[in-house]
């Protein structure tokens, strides 16, 4: 769709909601068929993550799933329409706003699930911390230069992971309040290494830049999500921010995935990474606890 100017600029110019659902019925009917390697290890390993499912109801989580990414990519052309009450509610909102209001800077985690760039925007038009986001563009030039041009728009600042991007970020976290957006669950070497499902895994990627940040910058780490409720309507979760001044790493590790891994589980149907990453490879057979 990003690829597509004539379809993004369609989906620009119909109602937000119907931009949505028309974009989770092109990914049913389109992209699942031709992309039959993603869906049979995404089928793989949500056998290994809900055992205990009947195939019947597998099977009927991977059609919404493909159904939810199409709604997700669609909505990229509507983000600043959806960032509303009427779209997106907040449990617990005074909470939220506490934690929103705290003082020094904050680092946000999260995973590509519910609509991960409507998140950001939502984040950002919550609060008046600066904000930051880091991502890694498309391999496809025209992509990444139509998904830059979109979540600069919404997201404030964003980076790309390169080489200098510490540097930047370092500078960032230096503002007043200053936040910053990251996702957790990136692929690195065909594999997704968080959540960790009970896999004996380090720290690492994204996930282990975020503790370094925090270790020098004094940056609480505060892990939410979106859940997608109905059609273009979400829920906002989130976690007690978790202070490096008081936990250590491994408290920060454990809390950050039981929560972000649990919603993967339990929103199996809304969680991209879940076709990333290959569960049955040797030390990545997951003992998943809760479902």
């Amino acid at each position: 769709m990003l690829s597509n100017p004539f379809l993004f600029t369609l989906l620009r110019h119909l109602p937000a909601s119907l931009a949505s659902w028309l974009g989770g019925w092109l990914s049913v009917r389109l992209a699942r068929p031709r992309m039959k390697l993603r869906d049979a290890r995404a089928r793989a390993n949500l056998t290994l993550l809900r055992p205990d499912l009947p195939e019947g109801d597998r099977e009927a989580i991977l059609t919404r799933r493909w159904f939810n990414i199409g709604r997700t990519l669609a909505e990229l052309a509507n983000i600043d329409r959806l960032v509303s009450p009427r779209h997106v509610r907040v449990i617990d909102p005074a909470g939220y706003r506490t934690v929103l209001d705290m003082s020094g800077p904050m680092i946000f985690l999260t995973t590509h699930m519910g609509n991960w760039d409507l998140m950001a925007a939502h984040l950002k038009d919550a609060t008046d911390r600066p904000p930051l986001g880091v991502y890694d563009p498309p391999e496809d030039a025209r992509v990444a230069a139509q998904l830059k041009r979109a979540r600069q728009s919404y997201m404030g600042e964003a980076i790309t992971g390169s080489g200098g991007a510490a540097r930047e970020i370092m500078r960032h976290l230096a503002k007043d309040r200053a936040m910053l957006y990251i996702l957790v669950d990136e692929r690195r070497e065909q594999q997704v290494w968080f959540p960790r499902f009970g896999r004996p895994l380090p720290p690492s990627g994204n996930l282990s830049i975020a503790l370094r940040l925090a270790r020098k910058t004094g940056a609480r780490l505060t892990p939410f999500y979106l859940a997608r409720t109905s059609g273009a309507h979400f829920d906002l979760h989130w976690h007690a921010p978790l202070d490096p001044a008081i936990l250590d790493d491994e408290a920060i590790i454990a809390a950050a995935d039981a929560f972000l891994g649990q919603a993967c589980i339990t929103h199996a149907d809304e969680w991209l990474a879940l076709h990333d990453m290959d569960l049955t490879r040797d030390g990545h057979m997951p003992t998943p606890t809760r479902m």
